[in-house]
């Protein structure tokens, strides 16, 4: 039985693009930390995703979310870039910001589908309520569709 090989083979030669979820926390930031890293030493693309929130109708009570949650993502971009200022030529990686809009499993679902990512890393829950419902780490490590590295 000869098969084709599909157009598309995930982390056949080592990881080429690197999904890392970032949302400001401090979890986050350090799975950012890490996947840059890994980005590093496998010279992977490293794509970092902010998930939007998507609130319903109503929900917001007139409050601006669109706008709130913009400003996180400029922070997040600011801080990204600040710090890659002080560690460019000792540091060096390639990397991109995205935003999706969702909730953030299926928004990084999404992201790392768009993106062809070899690997996903996330940041661990610091919310308490997880343990009922599933954090989305353990949800994308469920999904089996990508190795995933969950950073405390």
């Amino acid at each position: 039985m000869n098969e084709q090989p599909s157009g598309f083979e995930r982390g056949t030669d080592g990881p080429k693009v690197i999904v890392a979820g970032v949302d400001g926390s401090e979890s986050s930031l350090r799975a950012a930390a890490y996947a840059s890293g890994l980005a590093r030493r496998q010279n992977a693309l490293l794509a970092l995703v902010y998930v939007q929130p998507v609130m319903p109708a109503g929900a917001a009570l007139g409050v601006p979310v669109v706008d709130a949650t913009g400003e996180i993502a400029e922070g997040l971009v600011a801080e990204i870039r600040a710090a890659t200022e002080r560690v460019r030529g000792i540091w060096d990686v390639r990397w991109e910001f995205h935003t999706f809009r969702g909730d953030p499993y299926s928004g990084l679902v999404t992201a790392a589908d768009e993106l062809k990512a070899d690997a996903v890393v996330v940041g661990a829950s610091e919310s308490a309520g997880h343990r009922f419902i599933g954090s989305v780490a353990v949800r994308l490590v469920k999904a089996g569709r990508w190795p995933v590295t969950v950073v405390p």
